[in-house]
């Protein structure tokens, strides 16, 4: 009976020790299809001309990666702006006041909102959100930044707020209880107390939501505008650096320097995501060491 119990720990640890393996030299093989294809467009077009070049007009054979950045950091400061906050204020809630069936409603709910395919709120921006902000704001189109951002914030509300309630719940009890014992109310413990030691886990889930912002395509696609202008703000159209690749990519010329140079754009987005997760995963086992202790 041991044997046979030994043996299935033996055959999971080798199968869990393989798959996570296996998806490695997947990420890897990815990492070095997207450089090794980058590289090619340096040996052609100059890289200070790239990372600082102020248009991209691909027809000209101009590919500044100033306005797709730009197009992307307005998109990523709405989105943040809104979301933040609103997960906080929501996880806050959810873990402190929200009755037992009031919290499991709430979170069927996220889990709903977490659910909705990007395409589908594209649709929504493109026939619902935008004409109510061109009215709004007097433009001549309502696909802009503030669209894009706006939908962006409703689709990484979900991931910032699972991990920050999951961080303010895990937290020792002791916390709040030393903290009302001493004579402060709850709100003064949620805010003083309870939040700085939950902080690594929350802003795990800021920077997690965060990916998920950096990295989305189809919703940016669909209700920015897709204009590549840098000195674009909120209220104007905008193009991201994903957008970029998805809006070109099926027509370019395969071998091109315009081919390469969306390589060039994915190895950006690939440093973002990888600077991302890293510092996500630095604070997660951060909070789990406060957690632990």
């Amino acid at each position: 009976m041991m044997n046979i119990r030994k043996t299935k720990d033996l055959f999971m640890k080798n199968s869990i020790f393989g798959i996570a393996g296996f998806n490695i030299i997947i990420v890897f093989l990815i990492f070095l299809f997207v450089f090794t294809n980058s590289m090619k467009f340096f040996t052609e077009f100059p890289m200070g001309d790239f990372f600082m070049g102020k248009e991209w007009i691909s027809l000209s054979e101009k590919y500044g990666l100033l306005p797709l950045f730009m197009g992307s950091f307005w998109v990523t400061l709405v989105a943040l702006g809104i979301s933040v906050p609103l997960s906080l204020i929501t996880a806050i809630y959810i873990a402190e006041y929200a009755k037992p069936k009031t919290r499991e409603g709430l979170k069927v709910l996220i889990e709903t909102m977490a659910a909705l395919p990007s395409v589908v709120l594209g649709y929504i921006g493109l026939y619902v959100l935008s004409n109510p902000i061109k009215e709004f704001f007097g433009l001549n189109t309502g696909l802009t930044a503030l669209t894009g951002g706006i939908l962006l914030a409703f689709m990484s509300i979900p991931t910032m707020v699972s991990i920050s309630e999951d961080s303010i719940r895990a937290l020792d009890k002791s916390y709040k209880e030393a903290s009302l014992a001493l004579g402060a109310n709850k709100l003064e413990t949620i805010i003083k107390i309870i939040l700085p030691a939950a902080f690594p886990g929350i802003f795990a889930g800021i920077m997690l939501g965060f990916g998920r912002i950096i990295g989305e395509t189809m919703t940016v696609l669909m209700v920015t505008g897709n204009a590549p202008i840098l000195d674009a703000g909120v209220l104007s159209p905008v193009r991201t650096l994903t957008a970029t690749i998805a809006a070109e990519m099926g027509e370019v010329v395969q071998g091109s320097t315009h081919y390469y140079s969306l390589f060039a754009v994915g190895l950006v987005l690939f440093a973002i995501s990888f600077a991302t997760n890293t510092i996500a995963d630095h604070f997660i086992h951060k909070s789990r060491k406060i957690m632990g202790k």
